[in-house]
């Protein structure tokens, strides 16, 4: 039996005129002059020709191409859904696996800020009962122990009002209790402090202060300065004794 033949069909509309132009071109390509429907300024021109046959061979050689691909790609992800599974299950079992009996080490404590005495630094202690309180020792501890906290006996041996204010004072501290017969040791200065800023503690706290009175005096380091011979603190707290 004949194989029916199947044919591919194209519609072409052109301007009255040009239909004999069109054909001509048409055919030259293979197309077969169907029909023409006249319009007023148009003409439609139907054309055919036949379907040229399918290469099944490459068609099959494509086929088994696509087969082979999919085959592969299923493969590749076969094989990598098995390792997520993999990764999956065994994520779980390291998270459940028994805590370490060894307890985790814990931040340490930050060391507690050691008072500088004269018990424990021999420098200050030296300094104490240096009689220069222009010594260049006192330079040397001030730039050396900035900012840290010093505690140490000793009395008032000036007090005046600072500037124009009658509750704020400078107040200048000689170590030991010779109030202002001090003769040895820096000349220690609060400047511009009123006596609540002094932090008053201890039994029979004074509602005044004046000169000659005797306190342990815990303070910050400050500068020292070498032109006046004052070495610079700032009050962390005042202990009657």
């Amino acid at each position: 039996m004949t194989d029916e033949i199947k044919y591919e069909y194209k519609t072409v509309q052109t301007v009255r005129g040009t239909d004999g132009l069109v054909i001509s071109k048409m055919q030259k390509d293979g197309w077969e002059f169907v029909e023409q429907s006249q319009g007023t300024l148009r003409s439609t021109l139907n054309f055919r020709r036949p379907k040229k046959p399918v290469p099944w061979p490459l068609i099959g050689a494509g086929a088994a191409v696509l087969v082979i691909l999919a085959i592969v790609i299923g493969t590749a992800t076969a094989l990598s859904g098995g390792d997520e599974k993999r990764d999956r299950t065994a994520k779980p079992a390291a998270a459940s696996e028994k805590p370490s009996a060894t307890p985790t080490p814990t931040a340490a404590e930050p060391a507690a800020v050691e008072v500088i005495t004269p018990e424990n630094n021999s420098e200050f202690a030296a300094l104490l009962k240096a009689a220069d309180t222009c010594d260049d020792a006192n330079a040397n501890f001030a730039t050396r122990y900035e900012g840290r906290t010093i505690a140490f006996n000793g009395s008032i041996v000036d007090m005046t009002p600072h500037g124009d204010y009658e509750t704020r004072y400078d107040l200048l501290l000689g170590a030991g209790d010779k109030g202002p017969k001090t003769t040895v040791g820096p000349a220690f200065k609060y400047e511009d402090v009123n006596v609540v800023e002094l932090k008053l503690t201890g039994k029979d706290v004074p509602a005044t202060i004046g000169v000659g009175d005797e306190f342990r005096f815990v303070a910050e380091v400050g500068d020292f300065n070498a032109v006046q011979c004052l070495f610079h603190l700032s009050p962390v707290s005042t202990d009657t004794r």
